[in-house]
């Protein structure tokens, strides 16, 4: 019988989850729609049914050795979901202990950029790596934070907010109540805010015109530049002049051997890339330079934040204090 974990990644806009062994092979997946359930009871009750459903479809035994959930401003320590700006149910959400109610099985919480980075450690690019840093560039701009090879939760569980570090102090309103957090510049929503100012102040013609604030998405916007589109390339060159100065900092921090880009954003590839890493190396403290990557993710096409979710589960098995590569999932 196999042995398998079910991983979870909540977003903003659609929760993803699937069913993994411990050599990072993907035996089910599937996802709903995170932004229409107003309720944490809905959210659960379609999100159970959704998992339950496509468990009833594999032909093959296997054995749920347990749950991980990856989710904004989850808290690893209480399995709790504190805050979260971008996801209706405010407050503290006791989500571990509601979930239990679905899924009689040993369950891991923690912030779904912390999932990416443990995915990215046991299957991805940092599985040499013990310092290296994660960014998800979805709905918000999450960081997972890696030294040593542990993850950095801090005092209570919620270390690792670059997201919500300070650009401009007067700058634009954030969902967290802030003003000028780095992603509302550095995200997707905030590349579509900075594509309606330049268009606002730029005559240039494009089709990007033709759309309204609700109809524009960022994978429009990243197809658009792809494309060459004037105002989609430079809405990326400004975010990825932010990016690299808040990475810059972060890099002081932590010293990091990689930082891996990951999210919708990362799919515009160097045109993202290239951007970032020449602003990171002009703000970048001098004693750094050259010494730090910065990179997509090598999960770009798998689904890196379910992947790490699910590994969280093999680590806590192992009751590792550090995030370490499972000898049967070495990945070749």
């Amino acid at each position: 019988m196999r042995e398998t974990a079910i991983g979870i990644d909540i977003g903003g806009t659609f929760t993803k989850f699937g069913l993994t062994d411990v050599e990072g092979n993907v035996l089910m997946e599937g996802s709903i729609p995170t932004y229409t359930h107003k309720e944490i009871k809905s959210f659960l009750d379609a999100l159970s049914q959704a998992i339950n459903e496509s468990l009833d479809e594999l032909n093959e035994p296997i054995e749920i050795l347990g749950v991980g959930i990856g989710a904004p401003n989850g808290n690893y320590y209480k399995g709790t979901i504190e805050h979260a700006p971008n996801l209706h149910w405010k407050g503290i959400v006791p989500f571990i202990d509601m979930f239990k109610e679905y899924f009689d099985l040993p369950m891991v919480l923690t912030n779904d950029a912390n999932a990416a980075a443990i995915g990215e450690k046991v299957f991805g690019g940092a599985k040499d790596m013990d310092d290296f840093i994660v960014i998800t560039l979805g709905t918000g701009l999450g960081s997972g934070l890696v030294t040593r090879g542990k993850l950095i939760y801090g005092h209570d569980g919620l270390a690792g907010e670059l997201g919500h570090t300070n650009v401009y102090p007067d700058g634009r309103e954030c969902n967290c109540g802030k003003r000028g957090c780095l992603e509302t510049y550095a995200s997707a929503s905030g590349i579509k805010r900075t594509v309606f100012k330049l268009l606002a102040t730029n005559n240039v013609d494009t089709p990007l015109r033709t759309y309204t604030y609700e109809s524009l998405t960022s994978k429009k916007i990243t197809e658009m530049a792809l494309e060459g589109d004037p105002i989609a390339l430079e809405a990326y060159t400004y975010t990825s002049d932010i990016l690299g100065l808040k990475l810059a900092d972060a890099a002081a921090v932590t010293s990091p051997q990689a930082i891996f880009l990951f999210g919708g954003l990362a799919k515009a590839g160097d045109i993202l890339v290239e951007a970032t890493k020449k602003s990171f190396n002009e703000y970048l403290y001098p004693g750094y330079k050259g010494k730090i990557e910065i990179r997509l993710s090598d999960l770009m096409d798998r689904n890196a934040a379910v992947l790490g979710a699910s590994a969280l589960v093999w680590s806590e098995i192992a009751h590792s204090e550090s995030i370490r590569v499972p000898q049967q999932a070495r990945v070749v």
